[in-house]
């Protein structure tokens, strides 16, 4: 069967699952509004026990990126993201995925070549490019 390229994409736009983008939407706000919601209330938790704002941001944090990592190993924030999409994107909790998840798929490769070498595919540009442009940032600062 010969097609031009557009009678493909005719074909193609014809055959191609509509995507559901409100119901998408709303599920990533529910799933992201909860992970922040789960956040927020490990934050007051830390605050109640007598902790300054700056260390319980800091416990905080520690706590969701060991809960991200720990559901990451259960393979349960994967299922989780396939329900709540983007919503499971929340930076913290993300990135914390984004670490763990090549580890534990190349750890089969060894400690150092595998799991060390590939712990950071994802989240190495992420680490990088964060990094220098705080530097740009700061030196534009420094000049203004």
């Amino acid at each position: 069967m010969n097609m031009t390229n557009q009678e493909y994409q005719d074909y193609v736009a014809q055959k191609a699952k509509k995507s559901p983008i409100v119901k998408d939407t709303l599920l990533a706000f529910l799933i992201g509004g909860a992970i922040c919601v789960v956040g927020q209330g490990l934050l007051d938790l830390f605050m109640a026990q007598g902790l300054h704002r700056d260390d319980a941001s800091t416990a905080t944090t520690i706590v969701l990126v060991a809960l991200s990592a720990l559901l990451t190993g259960l393979n349960l924030y994967n299922k989780i993201a396939r329900f709540g999409g983007a919503g499971t994107l929340v930076p913290v909790t993300g990135f914390a995925n984004a670490v763990v998840s090549p580890a534990i798929d190349f750890k089969s490769e060894g400690l150092v070549t595998g799991m060390a070498a590939k712990m950071f595919t994802v989240a190495g540009p992420v680490i990088v490019f964060g990094c220098a442009a705080a530097a740009v940032y700061g030196v534009v600062l420094l000049l203004l």
